[in-house]
C-alpha cells in the first residue's frame, strides 16, 4: 500500500505541473523546463503533504472536526454569523475542514508541487531571465 501511495504521489507531481510538455528540448538549456523544476516539485509537495495537516490541526481544523475554543472556531463562528447563520458550502472554512480532515492526502501534494514549480519558474528562472536581458 505504501509503494502504491508513492507511486501516486509521483505522478500526481508530474501531472499537475501543468506544462508537462516542456520536457527539455535542444535549444532549451536555460534550466527552466519540467526536469530541472522536478526537485523543487517534489520538495514543495512533500513538505505540503506533512507540514499542512499539522498547520491546520494547530489553527483547530482537525480530522474529527473544528476543535474549540480555536482559530478554525472563531472562523465558523464569523462566518455563520456574516451569511446569516450557516456556514457556506465551499467557503474558506468548509474547505480548510475538509483539507484538515484529509491528512496526508494527494490534494496536499499537489498544491505543494505546484507552488514548487512556481517558486523554481519565478525565483530560478526569473533570476536567468533577467541577467540575460543585460
Amino acid at each position: 500500500m505504501w509503494r502504491q501511495s508513492q507511486l501516486l504521489f509521483l505522478l500526481c507531481l508530474v501531472l499537475s505541473s501543468g506544462s508537462a510538455d516542456r520536457w527539455r528540448d535542444d535549444e532549451e538549456e536555460d534550466g527552466c523546463t519540467l526536469i530541472d523544476a522536478l526537485p523543487y516539485m517534489v520538495v514543495g509537495g512533500a513538505a505540503l503533504m506533512y507540514a499542512g495537516p499539522a498547520v491546520l490541526a494547530s489553527l483547530g481544523f482537525q480530522a474529527t472536526g473544528i476543535a474549540a475554543s480555536s482559530v478554525g472556531s472563531w472562523l465558523m463562528s464569523w462566518s455563520a454569523i456574516s451569511s446569516g447563520g450557516g456556514v457556506p458550502a465551499g467557503g474558506v472554512v468548509a474547505t480548510l475542514q475538509s483539507l484538515g480532515a484529509q491528512a496526508g492526502s494527494v490534494a496536499w501534494g499537489s498544491i505543494g508541487s505546484k507552488l514548487g514549480y512556481s517558486a523554481h519558474q519565478n525565483f530560478i528562472c526569473g533570476k536567468k531571465q533577467k541577467s540575460k536581458k543585460q
